[in-house]
């Protein structure tokens, strides 16, 4: 279908291409309806996109796809299956070897294998062992009751049961990075869904990265007769008597339909429906916590460097601080990742080693810098940030990994603004969640990060569940 049939008859408009929007869209198609979705850039994914440099290929955002499980229907995974009728080795997802959480003279491993995590906290911290058990089921307790009570600290919730603050932060440091919008908390719910994500289930991903999870969806879309616009922004989004029923967009074409499904965010969102306001105006709902990454690619697989865990979650401060960085990047804390570090099939190997390291950083400082600037600060925390992740990695060192670095690349807060459009470069959107996915305008819902689903698995939930709830179930 060319650009000139979307704007006829629309039963939904979908604004972001991101996994939220793709299976919202596949959702919608799928029951016959006409479905357009809108991307502002000129690659699919969202937050979880990729890109190619000088004839490489690199995951935006992907360190691990979360609840994985070998099968189940009574699963997100087999949800989220179910819902978009594919079959189960759909993502060809290969689960994860090993991951850990380090902290000061501390290591707790976790696999796939919730009891490889309970062994380790009962090694580690054996005067714990029965709180933490008491944790376990207050979370898999509040997950069956599914119910939504407003914000609740998850600190506090963890703090009444756990007593021992190492062990506390031990558990928040994986959770926080793959999830939290708030500074040094996080809601009990979310806490909740990402220990399950995690701890529960656990870390898997496709040999082919991001793009065959993108591939598959895009298929499934167009299999039901989806319609996709890339470089095609948002200006506004139109309402009238407190009904939205359309947008106009960048170009100044204005497309119309009965249903909105915003993926953009929660500010973002506001300011699309009232283009008077200006940024400072949404800063209330405007997500404080960015990041860096670097990329080093190697002349050889990780493991040959004694490097055979999937993921580490490291910290090196007397509390984990889990908050805006007052540097440009702040060293204590972040995430090391090894993408050739999954259980790929039949000894099937990535052609090169890859070392991501990802960490909070200031959007301010970052977006402030001149290009020269920028790239001076580029070129000079990259190293400091490599050099401060190998001192968790004991199999190596920070010069082994420099002598067999061959390419290197980093994105930043600015890069994270520029191809996401989200306020504050903050990947995890807003503080402030709509979880019924409802907003101030008939016709308009909101999906993915702000409606408070975490991750590729949870995005791709939440689409669905609006997809359901707020447009099916009332018939289009």
């Amino acid at each position: 279908m060319d650009a000139a049939e979307a704007g006829k008859a629309l039963d939904t408009i979908i604004i972001g291409c991101g996994m939220a929007g793709l299976a919202a869209g596949i959702r919608l198609a799928m029951y016959g309806q006409k479905v357009v979705i809108l991307e502002k850039h000129n690659v699919p994914g969202g937050l979880n996109s990729f890109y190619f440099k000088d004839g490489r290929k690199f995951d935006v955002g992907l360190h691990a796809v979360t609840n994985y499980v070998d099968s189940g229907r009574r699963t997100h995974m087999g949800t989220l299956l179910r819902q978009l009728r594919l079959p189960w080795d759909s993502f060809q997802l290969s689960p994860q070897i090993s991951s850990r959480i380090a902290f000061p003279g501390v290591d707790l491993r976790f696999d796939n294998d919730f009891s490889t995590l309970e062994s380790e906290v009962a090694s580690a911290f054996p005067r714990d062992i029965d709180a933490f058990r008491e944790l376990r089921r207050t979370v898999l307790a509040h997950n069956a009751a599914g119910r939504d009570s407003g914000f609740i600290s998850a600190r506090k919730v963890v703090t009444r049961i756990i007593r021992n603050s190492l062990l506390q932060d031990m558990l928040f440091c994986p959770l926080m990075y793959y999830g939290s919008a708030t500074e040094n908390d996080m809601d009990f719910g979310q806490f909740a869904i990402l220990w399950n994500a995690i701890f529960e289930e656990g870390f898997a991903r496709p040999f082919e990265g991001i793009r065959a999870i993108i591939g598959v969806l895009l298929d499934r879309y167009r299999s039901f007769g989806g319609i996709r616009r890339m470089k095609c922004g948002v200006s506004r989004i139109l309402t009238a008597n407190g009904i939205a029923h359309g947008v106009e967009l960048e170009s100044g074409e204005v497309l119309t339909a009965g249903n909105i499904i915003s993926t953009a965010g929660l500010a973002e969102t506001r300011l699309l429906c009232h283009p008077e306001m200006r940024r400072r105006d949404v800063a209330d709902l405007t997500g404080r916590l960015s990041f860096c990454e670097t990329i080093s690619c190697l002349d050889t697989q990780p493991r040959l460097l004694g490097c055979d865990e999937t993921i580490v979650f490291f910290n090196d401060s007397e509390r984990f601080d889990y908050s805006q960085s007052r540097e440009p990047f702040d060293l204590r804390s972040g995430v090391i990742c090894f993408p050739n570090n999954y259980r790929y099939p039949d000894g099937m190997a990535l052609p090169e080693g890859v070392l991501r390291v990802t960490g909070i950083a200031s959007h301010r400082i970052w977006t402030d810098y001149d290009e020269q600037a920028y790239l001076r600060g580029k070129s000079e925390w990259f190293p400091r940030i490599v050099a401060s992740a190998a001192r968790f990695l004991p199999g190596t060192s920070e010069d082994a990994i420099q002598h067999h670095t061959v390419y290197r690349d980093m994105f930043t807060p600015r890069t994270i603004s520029k191809y996401t459009s989200h306020l504050g470069g903050a990947v995890y959107g807003s503080p402030v969640k709509s979880k019924d996915g409802l907003t101030a305008f008939k016709g308009l819902y909101l999906a993915g990060t702000d409606q408070g689903f975490l991750g590729i698995v949870g995005a791709m939930l939440s689409g669905i569940n609006i997809a359901n709830k707020h447009v099916l179930m009332k018939g289009g």
